[in-house]
């Protein structure tokens, strides 16, 4: 490795790093956010299997540990969580519809990647499809029976009276623009803010009310009230970016502005927004919502980001397909680029990490290297 690193003290300098949100004056070094993931012992340990596909629970124990083993040995902690299926639980809160499912919409794997596949095919479709949806939200009870399976409570109650848990809250979704591509199609949804634009508006708030009709239902259903729910909330909408900022103003803004202002009123709460393209022209408008933390494309820089938020978490920028190729000046390289950003002015706010998914074929060793392009570039001291 070209640079230096002191693993013991990089650890024990990063437990610093991540106080108040990344931003406190006590840490001495840009923030690590990098702990890989699942997909990624395949590559590292040269098994066959499916990065986003199903791994039965007894071969992702065995992997895990093997995973962790080896992270223990190149960047000194183990990174996975080790789940035996011994522990297993017995019971489970089950699985219930999606959003995408209430606009028509459904969910396939294709060996690979599970896709939301779309059945508006135009204007008229999505109209109908509007009116339904529409009084589906306007009678709660219909709304419950549609989203949860007909064996909800029974299960729901078997996992309370043996672990003593609830369903979780509505905490995100992926975002309006991404889901609206994905049901009603790329250029159907672009055509149609020049064709009908009270329609186009139209669905963007019908794409309000759900999640609104998600959050009061999972609210419930966690033995939590309208007065006393955990608030926050998060977005993840890669196809942002392919709206003009007119156009976004007109439908993902709307529906950020009416969730924001419902789950996170407060300066803490959390307000997050994952877009990992190239949607620096809507980070102006994505600023009126003060987030707390962002994960944007890597094209978008620290210094862009800054200009507009200058309070938000940067969970980035480096290159996912820098990361996987495991080319070690090029990882330096944008590390470097990147924590020499977050020390202007002592702006501080930065969480290394990808900016957008760890991928399968990225490798402990390059792990390392940001560490030590951090330890060695990416000190405030």
């Amino acid at each position: 490795m070209k640079l230096d690193l002191d693993i013991e003290k990089f650890w024990k300098d990063e437990e610093l790093c991540h106080k108040e949100n990344c931003f406190s004056k006590e840490a001495p070094q840009v923030a690590l956010g990098i702990r890989m993931s699942d997909e990624c012992v395949f590559a590292e340990l040269g098994e066959e299997g499916e990065p986003w596909g199903y791994t039965p629970p007894e071969r992702r124990y065995e992997l895990n540990c093997r995973y962790n083993e080896k992270a223990v040995q190149i960047v000194g902690r183990p990174l996975l969580a080790e789940n035996k299926p011994a522990d297993a639980p017995k019971v489970t809160i089950p699985g219930f519809r999606q959003i995408g499912e209430v606009f028509g919409g459904y969910y396939d794997f294709d060996g690979t990647t599970t896709w939301l596949r779309g059945t508006l095919e135009d204007a008229d479709a999505l109209r109908k499809k509007l009116d339904e949806v529409d009084a589906l939200v306007a009678d709660p009870e219909a709304f419950r029976k549609f989203i949860l399976p007909a064996d909800w409570d029974e299960r729901c109650k078997a996992v309370y009276e043996l672990y003593g848990r609830r369903p979780g809250q509505f905490h995100g979704i992926r975002g309006p623009v991404t889901l609206a591509t994905s049901v009603f199609g790329v250029e159907n949804l672009l055509f149609q803010y020049y064709d009908d634009e009270e329609l186009f508006t139209r669905f963007a708030d019908t794409i309000a009310d759900v999640i609104h009709a998600y959050i009061t239902l999972f609210i419930k259903e966690s033995g939590k009230t309208e007065d006393n729910f955990n608030h926050g909330f998060s977005f993840s909408d890669d196809d942002s970016n392919l709206l003009t900022p007119e156009m976004y103003h007109a439908f993902g803004y709307r529906v950020l502005k009416s969730v924001f202002a419902r789950t996170s009123p407060n300066p803490g709460d959390n307000r997050y927004q994952h877009s990992d393209s190239a949607m620096g022209h809507l980070i102006p408008q994505l600023a009126d919502f003060n987030l707390t933390g962002c994960n944007f494309g890597p094209t978008v820089t620290v210094q862009e980001i800054r200009k507009y938020m200058p309070k938000t978490r940067i969970d980035g920028q480096l290159a996912p397909f820098t990361f996987m190729r495991n080319n070690e000046d090029d990882i330096i390289a944008e590390v470097r680029r990147d924590c020499e950003a977050a020390k202007i002015g002592d702006a501080r706010g930065l969480n290394l990490t990808t900016a957008g998914s760890i991928n399968n074929g990225s490798l402990l060793t390059s792990m390392k290297v940001v560490m030590a392009a951090i330890q060695n570039y990416g000190r405030y001291e």
